[in-house]
């Protein structure tokens, strides 16, 4: 019997500002195709901090000075791109990979800042931020597509982009069949870069008094993409967002192994009180906060004060519905679950808003989700000016 080939082994290197939402889409979306990801600190230490949150690498790049992979994509952020470049390591090893035919990426502020710096996108067509589009121009065939592949190098452009840019990459290490069974799970839209549609049932006004306060609680097992884009893009339109961690501990391994870090446990968090509570999802973690009755407390006490709460992906079906959380309420949830919904009149829609109530589909709606968040506190121009800027919707 023929053995199965090893894993494709892929190097994702983090440096302090990154941007987590690119890095995390990169790690996770692979880790679900089978490769072998590492995921490494550019800094001197492996805590890293991250645009809008920690993450834990698994390793220092010196680590990684004698290895060789199939891959090495870089995440984005402007601080973090320019810190990216600066690391004599990872520049060597994106250049002998380039010189040796295989494959190299980037996204965001990395292709103009890092791989155009380091000469490795002459003469190939490359594409990235739009506010690094002209830096780009002096060092690649500079062009505005959302993903560009030209020979063995993959670039794109923003936050907004990241999963159609990770899945490119699985296209480009496993093939077609596989990039598209990975992005069917993820439940990722199809109209890429058009505004995106929320549905509003029974709409109410959600008023916080101030700067809105957000609870995301999260677990072991946590789906790493939804946790990362909510608590990333409500803290880009300044929302105070705590995250809170069910756990005996603040270092949580969300469900595809990256390790973040919440700001404090759940007990701590219990003791104020919040704007909106929103569940990440994961099919391992919804259980424990369906079991943590701190947690469900919280839940009923903001629903029977009508505050806002909400939930993505399992969160819906599997802690939303059993506690009486969706009684009278439309929703969604993710289409493997979401026949557990007492009312599914409303489960192929992505994002689904009924008065105080928000639910979504899973991680490929998780960006719809967050910014329909922004619209219900800022108002729908604040939200897709961010969309914008992401490059989540065409600039």
């Amino acid at each position: 019997m023929a053995s199965a080939s090893p894993a494709k082994k892929v190097l994702v290197p983090i440096a302090n500002a990154t941007e987590r939402i690119e890095a995390v889409t990169i790690i996770d979306v692979l880790r679900r195709a089978g490769a072998d990801v590492t995921v490494a600190s550019v800094e001197k230490q492996l805590r890293v901090e991250a645009c809008n949150g920690v993450i834990i690498s698994d390793v220092l790049i010196s680590d990684c000075s004698k290895s060789d992979f199939d891959l090495i994509a870089l995440p984005g952020g402007v601080l973090g791109a320019a810190n990216l470049k600066n690391n004599e390591v990872l520049e060597s090893l994106v250049k002998k990979q380039a010189a040796d035919g295989k494959l190299y990426a980037a996204i965001c502020a990395s292709p103009a800042m890092a791989f155009g710096t380091w000469g490795v996108l002459k003469e190939l067509k490359a594409t990235g931020h739009p506010l690094f589009m002209e830096q780009l121009a002096s060092s690649a065939i500079a062009v505005e597509s959302r993903v560009q592949v030209d020979g063995k190098a993959v670039t794109s452009r923003g936050p907004g982009t990241a999963m159609e840019f990770a899945v490119a990459l699985v296209e480009q290490l496993y093939g077609k069949e596989k990039a598209d069974e990975v992005s069917d799970f993820l439940v990722m839209r199809s109209n890429h870069g058009d505004e995106y549609i929320i549905t509003e049932l029974n709409p109410v006004e959600w008023t916080p008094n101030d700067s809105p306060k957000i609870l995301v609680p999260i677990a072991n097992g946590t789906e790493e993409m939804e946790a990362v884009m909510i608590i990333d893009i409500l803290r880009r339109a300044k929302a105070n967002v705590v995250v809170a961690s069910v756990e005996d501990q603040l270092e949580i391994l969300a469900s595809c192994k990256v390790k973040l870090e919440a700001d404090v446990l759940l007990d701590e968090a219990a003791k104020l009180s919040y704007d909106l509570i929103v569940l990440p999802g994961g099919l391992s973690s919804a259980p424990t906060f369906a079991k943590s009755e701190k947690l469900v407390n919280m839940l009923k006490k903001q629903r029977d004060s009508q505050r806002p709460y909400g939930a993505i992906c399992a969160s819906p079906a599997l802690v939303l519905e059993p506690h009486g959380l969706l009684k009278g309420k439309k929703a969604t949830a993710f289409p493997p679950v979401s026949d557990k919904l007492s009312d599914t009149s409303e489960i192929e829609k992505r994002v689904v808003i009924d008065g105080n109530l928000i639910t979504s589909k899973g991680a490929g709606t998780s960006m719809e989700f967050a910014l329909g968040i922004v619209e219900k506190f800022f108002g729908r121009k604040e939200a897709i000016e961010s969309a914008k800027i992401m490059v989540f919707v065409h600039p």
